[in-house]
């Protein structure tokens, strides 16, 4: 339902007619499955005793909600606050995919996490990618 509602707005309203609101749509479902693989390695990794890898994936799994909270309301958007974001989020997500690519050999749990987080890296760079076509657009 996300994606037909995102197909409904229309960013010149909002300043950014060059908008791809299907990158916009991907990169809210790769912060959607990042915050639930972070969330559940968190609670495998809490019950394994690695401390700090549950507490890296729940901060992610937190950055990742209000990343995808913020693309979910694009009337709102503030281009530098949305970039300062994304850049969060993709460091959060990098520091996380690491320490889980620590334990990714004896953790499968921990190894889909790191894919996720890898993945969530990679949409919101083709966010900020887009936003700076937009721009020059």
């Amino acid at each position: 339902m996300t994606a037909e509602m995102m197909q409904t707005m229309s960013m010149d309203t909002f300043g950014m007619p060059a908008m791809d609101m299907m990158t916009m749509q991907q990169c809210i479902e790769a912060c959607s499955a990042c915050e639930q693989a972070c969330t559940m390695c968190a609670d495998n990794a809490m019950a394994d005793g690695m401390i700090k890898c549950a507490s890296m994936c729940m901060d992610c799994a937190d950055v990742c909600n209000t990343m995808m909270r913020m693309m979910m309301r694009p009337s709102g958007f503030d281009m530098p606050s949305m970039r300062a974001m994304l850049q969060a989020c993709m460091t959060m997500c990098s520091a996380c995919a690491d320490e889980c690519g620590n334990h990714a050999e004896m953790s499968e749990t921990c190894r889909m996490c790191q894919m996720a987080c890898e993945a969530c890296v990679a949409a919101c760079r083709a966010m900020m990618d887009m936003f700076a076509a937009a721009e020059t657009a």
